[in-house]
């Protein structure tokens, strides 16, 4: 899950929705969650549930994206902010794993604490469900395992053609921003710093304080991860 930093509020919000094009301006038109890329059908996500904390309704520092499937699995759940990983305060590239075919998992050696609180965000929005036997069953018009899927494919082709031609590397975050999937193209790329430094830089509110001037992730600054 790509960290982000929307930056400090850029204006006092009368009604939650009026953050809408801020948050799209800072973060991209990104899903906070799932990663997905949404021309339309993002909406401003609370954090803590506005129906249970009515005080952070307007609270900027409350507010991510949210698509619709991300949105309807998290609902209204009351969750301890320190018992999860949030995408603006942990680097969550960090703690989940990525895999062909759009899987989605802990990742490996993060402890007994984070992984509790790693599987918190998970459970939080669904983000393991796929199709595949054993693993949580999506609802039917939940196809953001898909999308994954069909990203990684995308990303594995031009992989194998990228050759560290500035024309190429421009293809490869023309369609990256396109596809949306931060983490798969992050992973996918894993080799190639040129490639995941232009991937930082290219997605809008990324947190760049969660990488190494090569483009490793690291440990986000005051934080457990």
């Amino acid at each position: 899950m790509r960290p982000i930093e929307r930056g400090t509020a850029p204006k006092v919000y009368a009604a939650y929705r009026d953050a809408i094009g801020d948050l799209e301006d800072r973060l991209g038109r990104y899903c906070s969650y799932c990663e997905r890329l949404l021309q339309i059908g993002l909406a401003v996500e609370h954090k803590a549930p506005k129906s249970l904390y009515p005080d952070g309704e307007l609270v900027w520092d409350n507010f991510l994206l949210g698509c619709s499937n991300c949105n309807s699995v998290k609902d209204d759940k009351d969750v301890d902010d320190d018992g999860t990983l949030w995408p603006d305060k942990h680097n969550t590239l960090l703690a989940l794993a990525y895999s062909k075919g759009g899987f989605v998992q802990i990742a490996e050696g993060l402890g007994a604490d984070l992984s509790q609180r790693a599987q918190v965000l998970i459970d939080l929005v669904g983000l393991d469900r796929h199709n595949a036997k054993g693993w949580p069953q999506p609802a039917k018009r939940d196809q953001r395992w898909r999308d994954r899927e069909e990203t990684w494919a995308a990303a594995e082709s031009l992989r194998d053609r990228f050759d560290n031609s500035n024309e190429v590397l421009d293809l490869i975050i023309c369609a990256a921003k396109s596809y949306g999937f931060f983490s798969v193209w992050f992973v996918i790329f894993g080799r190639y710093g040129s490639v995941r430094r232009a991937l930082i830089e290219a997605f809008p509110g990324t947190a760049t304080s969660c990488f190494n001037s090569q483009g490793e992730p690291v440990k986000r600054p005051e934080s457990v991860i």
